[in-house]
């Protein structure tokens, strides 16, 4: 086991080498969420029985539109199983170095090693919230390999040491669904089991999320920001609770400075935040057109009339 420095509480010494701990974070909100997806997380994370004391945590991962809010369950969650919860923000550059530990150079030209959030949840007993895992390249997912199944270490090859994760340790991942990700490598894609998807709220939750994050607002901009937002996941519309917060906070503010009413305040910030193609939900009795899709035989048709030379071909 690491033992602690005697000179500082947020420093280890494994092996031989020092590691200075990073600080857990933070959140201001809990998660309005189903207790459906509540409970799938608890699930995995759950001690496993007295008989059977080896076995690992499961390591879900999180998946789901951007903007629902697949971290704060996460984190909301995590908070009832340990007071450390750490979060790590996965990027296309992330490196190995960056998940384990980096080696920084102080002032002294000493070479210092940093234990990552990850590895500081290891060594502590937290929790690691990896988030947009699906941003970061096999390299760095191979790394990551034999903490996610029964073995629970990793290698730092920079610091040359070995790190076993606390019995106490749990991690997740979450993933956004869009097209700027990778593909995460099926060798670890079956570590991170089970799939716990976040889906957009009901308009109760969706009222309820504008409500604790602005727990100032008149009810009149809830209302209306609720009810658009309603309508645009009816129809398919890429606009989150998390796009929601801040048109009624910028509303709020244009509302104060320029006089505006509440209507035309909704109004603007929409456009300026989501864009002028999904502002048209503000209106209640708006619908969509009908999307239609031309039939196999009428692309071709029309590729020919447009391209003689190919027809035949």
């Amino acid at each position: 086991m690491p033992k602690k420095s005697k000179s500082d509480e947020r420093s280890v010494t494994i092996d031989g080498v020092d590691l200075r701990l990073a600080l857990p974070d933070e959140m201001p909100v809990h998660a309005v969420s189903s207790e459906s997806v509540k409970n799938q997380l608890r699930a995995c994370w759950l001690t496993p029985p007295s008989h059977r004391p080896d076995e690992p945590p499961l390591s879900p991962r999180v998946v789901g539109p951007p903007g629902v809010g697949k971290t704060t369950v996460a984190f909301t969650v995590a908070k009832e199983f340990c007071s450390e919860v750490f979060i790590f923000q996965c990027t296309s550059d992330t490196r190995p170095e960056d998940l384990l530990v980096t080696p920084v150079i102080d002032s002294g030209q000493v070479i210092r090693y940093h234990a990552s959030p990850l590895t500081t949840a290891m060594i502590r007993g937290g929790v690691c919230i990896l988030d947009e895992g699906n941003r970061m390249s096999e390299k760095s997912w191979a790394s990551l390999a034999p903490l996610l199944d029964s073995r629970r270490y990793v290698e730092s090859i920079i610091a040359g040491i070995k790190i076993k994760a606390h019995q106490d340790f749990r991690c997740c991942v979450t993933m956004n669904d869009d097209s700027s990700t990778y593909e995460i490598p099926e060798y670890i894609l079956s570590r991170l089991q089970p799939q716990v998807r976040v889906e957009f709220p009901s308009a109760e939750e969706e009222k309820e999320i504008l409500k604790v994050n602005l727990p100032y607002t008149d009810d009149e901009l809830l209302e209306m920001v609720s009810g658009y937002l309603g309508r645009c996941h009816k129809y398919g519309s890429p606009v989150t609770s998390r796009d929601g917060i801040h048109i009624i906070r910028f509303a709020e503010r244009l509302m104060e400075q320029s006089g505006l009413a509440s209507k035309s305040a909704i109004e603007q910030a929409a456009v300026q935040i989501v864009g002028e193609e999904y502002t048209r939900f503000l209106d209640p009795a708006y619908e969509p057109p009908e999307q239609r899709f031309l039939s196999l035989e009428d692309a071709e048709m029309l590729l020919t009339r447009f391209n003689p030379g190919n027809k035949g071909n």
